[in-house]
Formats: C-alpha cells, structure tokens, sequence
C-alpha cells in the first residue's frame, strides 16, 4: 500500500534542508510512496499549500542553501480554528504521516500534534546554534561555524594592521556552541558565551595584557545572548531590554565594543555576522548529515515510530523520542569552552 508523507521545514532557515528533502523523497521513490511537499511550514497545512514532491523536484537542490518548500514560525497550536484547518487539510490530502524539519521550537510543535493531537509525526532536527538535546550535532550547525571561522580568519589581518580590537557577534540563542566553535577555529583571543556570565573587567585586562606583550590586537567572539554577570552588570535597564528581545537578539557586540574601548584607550570596532551565518550551501558534512537524517526519517515513518526524532550519536544515526530530546535545551559542553579558555589573552 502506497504511504501519503507530508514534509514540511519549519522555523529559521539554516543550510542543509534540502539534503533532507531530498533524502526523504529519493527514499520514497524507491519504495513506491508518495511524499507532499507542504509550503512554508505549518502555515501550508492550515491553508491548503501542499503539492507533490517528485524526483525532478529534488534534481539538483542538494548544495542549495535555504529550503525549496519555504518557511514560517506560524504553529496550529492554541487555536481551535487553526488547529481545525489543520484537521481538514490532513484529511483531504490523505496524509499517513508527517516528517517535521526543524528546530527547537518547531520540533515542540510537532511533539505536541503527535502526543496531544495523536497525528503520526517524525521529528528531524535542524540549527545552526546546535541546541537540540539527543543528538550531537545538529545539521546547519557546522555550515555557520565555517562561516564564524572564515570571518574571523579574515579580521585577524584587519586587526593587526591597525592595532585594533576586533568583536565578532554571533548567533547563539541561549547557547554558545557557535561562539565557542567559531572562536576556537578562528583562534579568537576571548570567547563569551551564554553558558558563563563574563567579568568586563577581566576582558578588559586580557586586552591590556596583549597589548602591553606586543600584541597591539585582539579578537574577541560573543555569542548574541552572552550576558554580564551579575555582580559586574554594565548595562541600563533600557540596553537590556534591547538587547535581549526574546523575538529578536543582537547588540551585545555593539555595547561591549563601546566598553572596551573606553575602559581601555584601545581602537575598537564590531563585526556582526547576522544572517549570513545560516545562508548559502551546505558544507559536505552537514549535506552527509542531513541526508542520512532524511533516510532515517523516512525509515522511522515506515516503521510506524511516531513521536521520534532522528540523533546523530558517534557516528551512528540513530532515533531518539521527542520528549526526551527537548527535556531541555543542550548547553554548551564545559570540555569545549575550556577548550576556548586556554587561549583567553
């Protein structure tokens, strides 16, 4: 009997979604099922936006950044009349499953509908901040860190040649994965992350010390949500609120920058990385990642595995459920930033 699979991407875009797509149908294929591409997340199965996916639909997406089904952060829960539609259009469309690409809060989504709503539902989980638990890495996620370590490679010469300090903002929402792996492959001199609170006093003196040693230059990467602890707090009430919106972080790099060159004499300038970091192709990690994540998604709705989620463990890809996968954020691990803390100054 033939399998009706809805996909849909959910949330933020991030490199690597269409390596998953593609996976998922070219699967299907093979075994005679029917995948339906549904367009710009759950928005497509409360409208109706949903088309087949074929093999030419996929030919040739496999390096292309963003996701051919386009993507939006509208969710089905919380209103009978949204969740009503959702209702509708899965029965008109005959779908026997629903594989659900996406982050943190698109995967809670899709938890809910499953456990809640009982729909069979299949989880893949995609970001670049790499803040899923259950697995370790998420795809996307080694696509930016290239991009973080290409910028910061190209500062360091900036830097130098005008005796500069040079912060780097990044993305991070919560976790410092990304500042931490960014940093420590573009040999930055201090890392801040959201994991630990930072002393701008001690930033401060690692600066001075680099300088007063020769080393008129320094790089400094934070994480978006890197935050001052709470006994040397710099910011106003009025910065705080700014800078840490829950819809939309940015501009601790901004507001650090200003500090450091204040408190130390030293020229100082921000780089931030904004979008970019989640944009264009898939390095050929996360393309293997995210077509194994897809082979394995689709293997899961063959087995009737609903309410899982596919893991990376090792180097083995496993399935992992999605309550335990989203019990709590994955912080960043300690190894890693002392890792970063040895090269601090």
């Amino acid at each position: 009997m033939t399998v009706r699979i809805g996909v849909l991407t959910a949330g933020g875009d991030c490199p690597g979604l269409n390596a998953v797509i593609r996976a998922i149908v070219r699967s299907a294929i093979h075994s005679k099922d029917q995948v339906l591409g549904i367009k710009n997340g759950w928005r497509g199965l409360l409208e109706g936006d949903i088309a087949p996916l074929t093999h030419a639909s996929v030919t040739g997406i496999l390096p292309r950044g963003g996701t051919i089904l386009g993507t939006s952060r509208v969710s089905p829960l919380g209103d009978a009349r949204r969740l009503e539609s959702f209702r509708v259009n899965w029965d008109k469309y005959e779908l026997d499953a629903l594989i659900v690409i996406g982050g943190e809060g698109s995967l809670k989504t899709a938890r809910d509908m499953w456990r809640d709503h009982g729909y069979p539902i299949v989880g893949v989980p995609k970001t670049i901040d790499n803040d899923v638990g259950g697995t370790d890495f998420t795809f996307g996620f080694d696509t930016a860190v290239s991009i973080v370590t290409e910028a910061v490679d190209r500062l360091h010469s900036t830097a130098e040649a005008h005796h500069r300090v040079m912060v780097v903002e990044v993305m991070g929402r919560h976790t410092g994965w990304l500042a931490a792996y960014g940093g420590i492959a573009g040999g930055a001199d201090v890392v801040l992350v959201p994991e630990h609170p930072f002393s701008l006093t001690r930033v401060c003196e690692f600066v001075r010390r680099r300088d007063q040693h020769g080393r008129s230059f320094s790089i400094i990467v934070v994480s978006e949500d890197a935050r001052p602890h709470p006994d040397e707090n710099f910011l106003t009430e009025e910065l705080n609120a700014d800078i840490y919106r829950h819809e939309r972080l940015g501009g601790i790099g901004n507001v650090l920058a200003a500090e450091i060159e204040k408190r130390t004499g030293i020229d100082t300038r921000v780089t931030k990385l904004g979008y970019v970091q989640r944009g264009g192709s898939p390095t050929a990690f996360d393309r293997v990642l995210a077509t194994r994540f897809g082979i394995k998604a689709y293997g899961l709705v063959k087995e009737q595995a609903w309410g899982q989620m596919t893991a990376l463990r090792g180097n083995r890809i496993l399935s992992v459920g999605l309550d335990e996968a989203l019990r709590e954020l994955k912080q960043l691990d300690e190894e890693i930033y002392h890792a970063a803390e040895v090269f601090f100054g």
